[in-house]
């Protein structure tokens, strides 16, 4: 009997280190599945706000209705739409990588400005192209979103299970906030996928993922865990880069949904 990998779930995050939704199907892109991490926030000072340094954007709860991003944060509620911009092009970097964006306009930046307590704004990138990608590894550039580096991340089930075994306090597979989560047979096994295709869309694997401290932040409550990093380290720590999940760009546009077959 041969072995066959599905896909079992599904996730976009609209707003870069906000929390994410959960899809049934998606359109892959060229920088991502459509609405992937096209938005950011940033500060005064024009730098990129991740949960690494605010721990409380995990609890704001996006979703996506009829081209409107809503935003729920404890009892609060906002809503803006996905083709709003406003001002002058903005230039940020997004750790090595230099991005044009544009604010999404005046009163969506004061919302968060009040939920965060300090001034920052909401901002969205031009165009496919508006920031490159360079990989050490393959010395490709690719056009991506927002993200920390590619596209996309995908995650095998066995590789949370076997975690999991290990940890007194079992986690979900939200804290290291996939793409793509497939059935799998062993732990780890998707550093090893090459070129592979799911639904209408051919991926190709680019490198295994390098974890920080964000892992350990709880989406739950946003509060700082010691775990799973600590226990990862023991065990997935290469080069002094802590493993978990792999980084895969797509070769064309295409629809992808749970339960699609992983052909190899």
């Amino acid at each position: 009997m041969s072995i066959v990998y599905r896909v079992t779930e599904i996730y976009i995050y609209p707003i870069k280190s906000l929390a994410g939704i959960s899809l049934t199907s998606s359109k892959a892109e060229e920088m991502g599945f459509e609405n992937d991490r096209r938005w950011m926030l940033i500060d005064a000072e024009n730098q990129m706000l991740t949960q690494r340094e605010h721990r409380i954007m995990s609890q704001f709860y996006p979703q996506i209705l009829d081209g409107k991003i809503g935003i729920a944060f404890q009892d609060q509620k906002h809503e803006f739409s996905v083709d709003d911009s406003w001002g002058n092009i903005i230039e940020v970097n997004v750790w090595d990588d230099k991005s044009e964006v544009v604010e999404v306009n005046q009163e969506t930046s004061k919302w968060f400005s009040q939920h965060l307590g300090f001034e920052c704004k909401l901002v969205k990138i031009l165009r496919n192209g508006a920031r490159k990608h360079e990989s050490s590894r393959l010395k490709e550039t690719f056009n991506v979103s927002l993200a920390d580096g590619y596209p996309y991340l995908l995650i095998g089930s066995k590789s949370l299970d076997f975690l999991n075994d290990k940890l007194d306090e079992k986690i979900t597979i939200k804290r290291f906030r996939p793409n793509i989560v497939v059935s799998s047979i062993n732990p780890h096994e998707e550093d090893d996928f090459a070129t592979f295709t799911i639904g209408e869309v051919q991926f190709k694997n680019i490198k295994p993922c390098g974890r920080c401290v964000m892992v350990n932040n709880d989406p739950e409550n946003g509060r700082l865990k010691k775990e799973p990093l600590k226990t990862l380290s023991k065990y997935r720590n290469v080069d002094n880069s802590v493993l978990f999940g792999t980084n895969i760009v797509s070769l064309n546009s295409g629809i992808i949904s749970v339960g699609d077959e992983v052909v190899f």
